[in-house]
């Protein structure tokens, strides 16, 4: 079964979100800013739930009855932050007089994410400000049509979908504009300060050339530039923050830069406040700190772009345009006009706007970036079509039937995006220690000052102030903040290029833990259908001619089993006749006249009422029935020509990821309705470890919790109606894409092709992921744990060493840096099998 085959809400559960916005939120750049955020979030009256996310900039919001969103907006202002708001413009139709304007307007405003609406009759035009992106874009074309105003964007659509990355190639912009001034600035400090130390020559020639006095007027012009330049965005962000007595990465950076300046400017323009022999001067500490960390920063956004390249991916294959039949004539209008009931006409090479029902004509179409099949999709008049899939072939007109957010592609992009922005319950943990690490920071700097001052050696103030500094500056509250989120966003982004849709992030994590896969049979580890598996023939009856007539008195039939016939005579390119005097007898078979010949195709139970002897099949019927196989017989005038077998066969993977999930440790089990002799026959010679038969749907649930006794964690896999109370209970619950609504809707994870395969890639793909978040949190909180000691000078009494303010500068700057690229390395994780879904396209489709 395709994808065209199922309804495209197949893939993704609809859930009602009306309450639910995601906010741009500009200013965050560690881990205590989310938290931050969601506390002030969380405070504001009406909020149900709050969840942000440093490596997108996003507060998912969920407002209750009497929620709204200006409040939430100005409580993160309060908090030191700025949501991003929007504004867009909308043609509306049907405005006649100023009663039409308030309807309008109230109906804009009702808008969850709808910060202000205004209307101008004359020009026919409403403008709104709101936050949410496309789907407040999408809400409030909907909340206009059912108040009776159609309306239309005047932008172009895609325009929406790019705002994101075009916020972000500004911030990148502005960051390397900061980090060029800074750099040009600092390097003479360097080269003058540093190569004064170290060459006695350079030393001695600025002295006599220059002026000491000179040279060091000359470094407090040039970090004065780079300290209120560049550095300036420092105290904008750290200094508001330090007064609500909130202090963030800024306010570190903030203290230990303002710190360094400050003496070295009081040590150049008032040496006499300074205790003899004190007047050093840091003026290039400051600057190259700065410099560092905007190259950290620089770095970081550049590395955190990419991590959600899947999505950008998706959003790529989204058609600009399409052309709809109005007023009698064909017309090329945005996609975003698309109208549920257009009817939209599509020509060969072209890419389908939205979803659809063909009405006119056929073709063939590539379904890749959805189901990962190769084979393009044969479509005529009733099938279904999915927007971004590509005509290949022919033309053909079809209705839309599922525009803009309603459509498949936009309900994965939610879906993902709704995965990527969750937190794992081992999130839950960081963003605790986040909360207070700032001010522990902060209390350790002070700390380490004190030390210094009280038992440091000469010169003790000096030392006091450099070691404190390097305190401020090495801590690095991003990289655990960035730690979870980016290989969550990298992870799922590389699942959907293998076929695999997780609707929730979290399981993730519990799929990584699970010790025991349960899979249903029908339609998981079989095919779903009957099929022909074999044929013996008697004596004198040649197979294909048999196969041929049985075909034909089938034909007329619609019991599966006769389809199953039928199916199997046209794989082999045989021409089926006419039948005449066709007859069913439920429960025993059927008869025709085929060729001027008498055909009977059935049961025992038919041949033993006509007189006909089967026991010369004795034996091969029982053969097959202990292979789980149906036989049926077929007699042509009134003689036995042949027993056919019918079974639900494997699906030509079930074998080979069954394999590949044992190969993983874990223990497989197989839950089934039917008859335990057809069940143990089909897990024959396949590596299951258990059999659950004659399981009634109910009985799946207990089946489930009787496995997950002991604590141990359950997956379950199935695809129909039955299995969704199964995919409930179970800890992780997948489900077959090509499987029913009420399956999907219960499940965590979608295969989206079908392809068991996916299975076992999950699973790999989970540990993958949970084991880099691994890697990040301990390089992040051992990075911390080991440094921020060593720069408030714990070495120093047994081995001399101190850290420089100028490295801590950079190992911070490289610590966020490292943590988000070796989340990127997830890009680059194999599948241990090569999937249907990941091999015939999907990674053409969205990988990275």
């Amino acid at each position: 079964m395709t994808i065209s085959e199922t309804r495209a809400d197949d893939i993704v559960r609809r859930s009602p979100q009306t309450n639910r916005i995601a906010i741009p939120v500009d200013g965050m750049s560690c881990a205590s800013c989310v938290g931050r955020v969601e506390k002030a979030v969380l405070a504001v009256p009406g909020v149900e739930a709050a969840t942000v996310n440093l490596a997108t900039n996003r507060a998912t919001i969920s407002l209750g009855e009497n929620g709204a969103v200006a409040p939430v907006l100005d409580a993160i202002r309060v908090a030191g932050y700025e949501p991003r708001e929007e504004t867009l413009e909308l043609a509306v139709e049907g405005m006649s007089c100023a009663s039409c304007v308030g309807r309008v307007e109230k109906a804009l405003k009702d808008v969850p994410g709808v910060l202000d609406g205004t209307v101008n009759l004359a020009t026919g035009r409403a403008r709104a400000r709101y936050v949410g992106g496309a789907d407040t874009v999408s809400a409030m074309a909907a909340a206009l049509a059912k108040a009776g105003y159609p309306a239309e964007p005047v932008t172009d659509a895609a325009a929406q979908t790019d705002r994101d990355s075009e916020a972000r190639e500004a911030e990148l912009a502005g960051l390397r504009r900061n980090l060029i001034i800074a750099a040009l600035a600092t390097v003479p400090i360097v080269v003058v300060e540093m190569g004064g130390h170290l060459f006695d020559d350079l030393h001695h020639w600025l002295a006599g050339s220059v002026g000491a006095e000179n040279v060091r007027y000359m470094a407090f012009l040039l970090a004065s530039i780079v300290q209120f330049g560049p550095g300036l965005q420092f105290y904008r962000k750290g200094g508001p923050a330090l007064l609500r007595g909130a202090p963030d990465m800024n306010s570190l950076v903030m203290l230990g830069t303002t710190t360094a300046y400050l003496y070295s400017v009081v040590s150049t323009f008032l040496p006499a406040l300074l205790p003899a022999g004190l007047d050093y001067t840091y003026f290039e500490a400051g600057a190259v700190i700065v410099t560092l960390v905007l190259f950290g920063r620089y770095a970081e956004t550049r590395a955190k772009g990419r991590t959600g390249d899947a999505i950008r991916k998706l959003l790529t294959l989204q058609a600009k345009t399409a052309r709809v039949l109005r007023e009698g004539r064909e017309q090329d209008v945005s996609v975003a006009s698309v109208r549920t009931g257009d009817i939209v006409v599509v020509r060969p090479g072209e890419r389908l706007p939205v979803d659809g029902e063909v009405v006119e004509g056929s073709s063939f179409v590539d379904e890749s970036m959805i189901t990962g099949e190769p084979i393009p999709v044969q479509k005529e008049r009733g099938a279904e079509v999915v927007g971004a899939t590509v005509n290949k072939t022919g033309s053909f007109r079809f209705r839309a039937t599922k525009v803009g957010a309603d459509t498949l592609l936009a309900q994965i992009v939610r879906t993902m995006e709704a995965a990527q922005g969750s937190k794992l319950p081992i999130q839950a943990v960081v963003d605790k220690v986040t909360m207070w690490f700032v001010p522990a920071v902060i209390a350790a700097a002070a700390l380490t000052f004190a030390i210094w001052m009280i038992f440091g050696p000469s010169p003790a103030l000096s030392l006091a102030i450099v070691n404190a500094v390097a305190v401020l500056i090495i801590a690095c509250p991003c990289a655990m903040g960035l730690a979870t989120p980016t290989s969550i966003m990298v992870g799922t982004g590389k699942a959907a290029e293998m076929g695999v849709l997780f609707r929730r992030g979290e399981a993730l994590q519990v799929l990584r833990d699970v010790s025991v896969v349960a899979l249903d049979k029908t339609g998981t580890i079989t095919k779903g259908h009957p099929e022909l598996s074999d044929i013996v023939m008697a004596e004198g009856f040649e197979e294909d001619e048999v196969l041929r007539l049985a075909a034909a008195a089938e034909a007329a039939s619609e019991h599966p089993i006769a389809e199953a016939i039928v199916a199997a005579s046209r794989r082999r390119g045989l021409a089926v006749p006419e039948a005449n005097g066709f007859a069913a007898e439920p429960g025993f078979g059927v008869s025709a006249i085929v060729e001027g010949r008498a055909l009977l195709v059935g049961a025992d139970r038919l041949m033993a009422a006509r007189g006909l002897d089967v026991s010369p099949f004795a034996a091969v019927a029982t053969r097959l029935g202990e292979q789980g196989r149906s036989p049926l017989y077929a007699a042509i005038d009134g003689k036995l020509a042949a027993v056919f077998a019918v079974a639900d066969t494997l699906k030509d993977t079930s074998l080979e990821a069954l394999e590949a999930l044992r190969a993983l440790g874990l223990r497989i089990v197989m839950i089934t309705g039917d008859n335990r002799r057809t069940a143990e026959a089909v897990a024959r010679g396949l590596p299951i470890d258990e059999v659950a038969a004659e399981v009634l749907p109910a009985g799946k649930v207990e089946v489930i919790r009787r496995l997950q006794e002991g604590g141990a964690k359950v997956a379950f896999v199935g695809d129909g109606i039955n299995d969704a109370p199964a995919l409930a209970q179970a800890d992780v619950g997948l489900a077959i894409g090509t499987g029913t609504d009420i399956a999907i809707e219960s499940a965590d994870v979608v295969l989206m092709s079908g392809d068991l395969r996916n299975v076992p890639n999950a699973v790999a793909l989970s540990r993958a992921t949970l084991r880099n978040i691994a890697e990040n949190l301990f390089w992040a909180f051992g990075y911390n744990a080991v440094l921020i000691p060593v720069a408030a000078g714990v070495l120093y009494p047994a081995y001399g060493i101190l850290m420089s303010p100028m490295f801590a500068g950079l190992a911070m700057a490289l610590s966020s840096v490292s943590v988000v690229a070796n989340a990127l390395r997830l890009k680059r994780f194999r599948p241990p099998l090569a999937a249907h879904a990941h091999r015939a396209g999907q990674a053409r489709a969205v990988a990275a």
